[in-house]
């Protein structure tokens, strides 16, 4: 049965033509003979590999010139390239479809044989980590080869106190198969074959989340209402998940020597664990001046005394409904970031022209958005569920901030190239503030002005806010489940206590709420992932902040900074701008933006 037309979904043809991606520049199809192919070439070169290097990479940092170390490492790339374009092809053929069982069996096969592959190559960070330090810089300063991998190889050394005997870590490497990567897939294919019935209609999950932004309150509360029915019957499924998934987590942390539930977290992004508290701990003093305040005020402008956790993301009253086309969205990004900088805008509009992007709702297509960076031979994909409402733009303008972020990272090659998770998200959170500006500079009427400051405060909220008490969240459920299994129930309790603190007493957690933690994908397939999009939101707000008052170069630094891909450490990256974020200071400042925004819509009342 269909909805009645005032709460249809945009069809097709209110949006426009929506882009499916062509993943021809990796591969032209899952029988394509170049699969077979590369899984074969890269075999056989890892093979070659451990068989030419096992056992020797000592005596090659010390031989004259660093012996053939640069050649094991640039061939050590070459083969990571490979076995890196054959696993994204499977992602994203995954991710367009997860309930295709060919789709499910094609990514499953191609994991274990990447898996299997590298299992080969695994010796050579391990080995290259046990070389004597004045050893290793020695070869690197004779070497011009290794010269230019000195970033990853110093790199590389910050793992060197957490890695494990050889054939532990080939264990856990082959393990991750049928161990935590099994988990991520039942959980991916569990989410996308969930469905919801609301008013008559059977709804996926992306377009029933989509009800909580629904102009009418009974349409929230059903959408609610479906989402927490459905979680509530799936909840010893997602029990079971979370408990085997952090137990994993803690067997990996305590045999590799981690000291906090975040640590190995941390480690990956390489910052460190003092930035991150103080960055959770000014997000949450903030909570009072932030979104407490805000939510009342927002409770005032929909005539309640108090939110139900439904209303949260409600439009405001008079705020525009039209669906906004295709077509408009990508006009509106590419314009913001021609603002900018040309040469962003170019890059931006090669995923429009060249069918980088797959775009529309769909039976089976992976839920949310993200911009995948394949391997730098090919180029960054993006994947979205428009449904034409101004957020669905900002996500655009988010993942194109990403996508743009890789392709200027792409040389420096495939050891380098991948960004750390809390620098990840500087390019595309910039990519939402060029467009939210954008469209602010050229609003001149006062109740459009209104709705755009409120939006932006609510997806400050929800990157800044909500994304610190997931991580929150996260850290009481880590260290909890090292006691023993938690119950659907008690971590309920956590989910609504957690989330109670950072909401304010203006949001009512009514019943049902205490099943939506189960959605959250970030918890599954990376755990405290979640803070790296806080960190990224007060950077970018200090960063624009430089911008705004720098009178010309900043352009220049900016793109020398997304340039650098992984290479940089990021107290090296801001340090052009003037910033630093080890400094409380700066955190505050990030968030003082946020603040500032709601004492003009306070103003405005």
């Amino acid at each position: 049965m269909t909805a009645s037309p005032s709460h249809a979904r945009p069809a097709a043809d209110d949006l426009g033509p929506l882009p499916e991606w062509n993943l021809a520049d990796l591969y032209a199809g899952i029988g394509a003979p170049e699969v077979e192919a590369d899984i074969t070439a890269a075999a056989k070169r890892a093979s070659a590999f451990a068989a030419r290097w096992r056992g020797t990479l000592a005596a090659q940092a010390a031989a004259p010139g660093g012996g053939t170390l640069g050649e094991a490492v640039a061939e050590f790339e070459a083969i990571e390239e490979i076995l890196g374009r054959l696993v994204s092809f499977a992602g994203l053929v995954y991710s367009g479809d997860t309930a295709d069982p060919g789709n499910a069996k094609f990514y499953g096969d191609i994991q274990s044989k990447v898996t299997d592959i590298s299992s080969s190559l695994l010796f050579f960070p391990l080995e290259l980590n046990r070389i004597d330090d004045a050893a290793m810089d020695a070869a690197i300063s004779a070497d011009p080869v290794l010269t230019r991998y000195r970033p990853w190889l110093v790199d590389l050394r910050l793992d060197k106190p957490y890695q494990l005997e050889d054939r532990v870590e080939e264990l856990f490497h082959e393990k991750s198969v049928t161990g935590h990567g099994a988990w991520n897939r039942l959980f991916d294919e569990t989410m996308t074959s969930l469905r919801f019935e609301v008013d008559g209609e059977t709804l996926a999950l992306e377009e029933t989340l989509n009800l909580l932004q629904d102009p009418d309150r009974a349409r929230r509360r059903a959408g609610a209402e479906a989402l927490a029915a459905v979680f509530g019957a799936n909840l010893r499924t997602f029990t079971l998940l979370t408990n085997t998934l952090a137990k994993d987590k803690e067997i990996a942390d305590r045999w590799r020597g981690f000291a906090d539930v975040a640590d190995s977290r941390h480690l990956a992004n390489r910052v460190e664990r003092e930035v991150v508290d103080a960055l959770a701990s000014a997000v949450a003093d903030a909570y009072p001046t932030i979104s407490h305040r805000y939510y009342a005020l927002k409770a005032r402008w929909l005539g309640q005394e108090t939110l139900e956790f439904y209303d949260r993301n409600a439009p405001l009253p008079g705020a525009s409904r039209r669906s906004i086309p295709w077509d408009e969205a990508r006009a509106t990004v590419i314009s913001a970031y021609r603002g900018f900088a040309p040469d962003m805008a170019e890059i931006a509009d090669r995923f429009f022209e060249d069918r980088w992007i797959d775009a529309g709702v769909r039976p089976g297509k992976a839920p949310g958005a993200f911009a995948h960076p394949t391997v730098p031979s090919a180029h960054p994909y993006v994947l979205l569920n428009y449904l034409g409402k101004p957020r669905d733009v900002m996500t655009l303008a988010h993942e194109l901030g990403h996508g743009v972020h890789q392709v200027l990272a792409a040389p420096q090659g495939a050891l380098m190239a991948s960004t750390p998770l809390t620098l990840a998200e500087t390019a595309s959170v910039f990519g939402e503030m060029l467009t939210f500006r954008s469209l602010l500079d050229a609003t001149t009427d006062k109740a459009e002005r209104k709705t755009l400051l409120a939006s932006k405060v609510e997806d400050m909220i929800n990157t800044v806010i909500r994304q610190i008490a997931f991580y929150l969240f996260e850290r009481e459920l880590h260290t909890e489940r090292r006691q023993g299994e938690l119950t659907a129930e008690r971590i309920g309790e956590i989910w609504v206590e957690v989330q109670g603190r950072s909401l304010g007493p203006a949001v009512h957690l009514g019943p049902g709420y205490e099943t939506f933690w189960t959605y959250v994908p970030h918890f599954i397939h990376s755990p405290f992932y979640v803070y790296a999009y806080a960190f990224g939101d007060c950077l970018v707000n200090s960063l624009y902040a430089v911008y705004q008052t720098s009178e010309s170069g900043f352009q220049e630094k900016y793109f020398a900074m997304l340039e650098a891909g992984g290479t940089k450490h990021h107290s090296e990256l801001l340090a052009p701008f003037g910033l630093d974020a080890s400094d409380p200071a700066f955190w505050r400042q990030g968030l003082s933006v946020i603040s500032g925004f709601i004492d003009e819509l306070e103003a405005m009342e």
